[in-house]
């Protein structure tokens, strides 16, 4: 079980290494994301074209799939870049963002997890929730995903014995975010708590937290080790950064300084894992 000290020596590698993450990602977040991993340590690629995947992501050390944004050539893209991915046994981490708005991102969502095998599935409940239904997830009382936009409309603890059932099914570990994150690999099974209730107000955070998954993910440890760490980082630089803002606008600015400067005591003053 990864312990706060443990999360603290990822972050440390992260910024000693600075492992490349390609994302695939959507139009709304990328200078978000951009950024959030270079705060990190770590350095991004934002790059879409088909043309240039097999190249790309045989010099990548983790590759970031987001459907945020969604059209047939990026879903072509992501789909040969996660294939290249696969084959060359680097780390994937998807994000089925809004996945139960439409036909076409729920689709989306169940061919890439099939086909591309993800490490690690990052969403909201709903998301999760609908996703589990797509592949024929259905365990005993579970309930059914919906979503409001990209938003969800569940509850994350909720969504946990969905996410465990998922996690088995499809070999990911699973990372339902929200007021508290759940993240499992079908067998253990942590909470994160901490955050702040300010950062849902800012666009793309959780798009954040598959990008940050995706750069501890590219430091080799399990899948289930990096997304503990990255939502650990999260939750703690959310409190930090909500204590300075006035609002979402200074919320977004005091988050990209707390990944910048977080330190080992700020991980133990804002955060807390609960293992099961």
């Amino acid at each position: 079980m990864t312990e706060l000290s443990q999360v603290w020596s990822s972050v440390c590698r992260v910024r000693e290494r600075g492992p490349l993450v390609h994302n695939i990602t959507n139009f709304v977040v990328m200078n978000t994301t951009a950024n959030a991993l270079l705060a990190v340590g770590a350095s991004p690629i934002m790059a879409h074209a088909p043309e240039e995947m097999a190249d790309l992501v045989g010099i990548v050390d983790a590759l970031v799939l987001n459907i945020g944004t969604l059209s047939r050539p990026w879903l072509d893209s992501m789909q040969c870049a996660g294939e290249q991915a696969l084959s060359r046994g680097i780390p994937v981490v998807l994000d089925p963002v809004g996945a139960g708005a439409s036909r076409l991102r729920t689709q989306a969502a169940r061919e890439l997890t099939e086909q591309v095998r993800p490490a690690v599935l990052r969403g909201n409940a709903s998301e999760i929730l609908v996703l589990a239904d797509a592949l024929g997830v259905h365990p005993a009382g579970a309930q059914e995903g919906a979503t409001k936009g990209v938003d969800s409309t569940q509850e994350t603890l909720a969504a946990a014995p969905v996410a465990m059932a998922l996690a088995r099914k499809t070999g990911a570990v699973v990372c339902v975010s929200g007021e508290k994150d759940v993240i499992t690999d079908g067998e253990a099974q942590c909470i994160v708590h901490g955050g702040h209730a300010l950062m849902p107000r800012v666009t793309g955070l959780g798009c954040t937290a598959t990008s940050l998954v995706g750069a501890y993910a590219a430091l080799g440890g399990t899948p289930l080790e990096a997304a503990v760490d990255a939502m650990a980082v999260m939750s703690t630089a959310g409190s930090m950064a909500a204590r300075r803002a006035e609002g979402p606008g200074t919320m977004q600015l005091h988050f990209l300084d707390a990944l910048y400067t977080l330190t080992e005591a700020d991980l133990s003053a804002h955060v807390r894992l609960e293992w099961a």
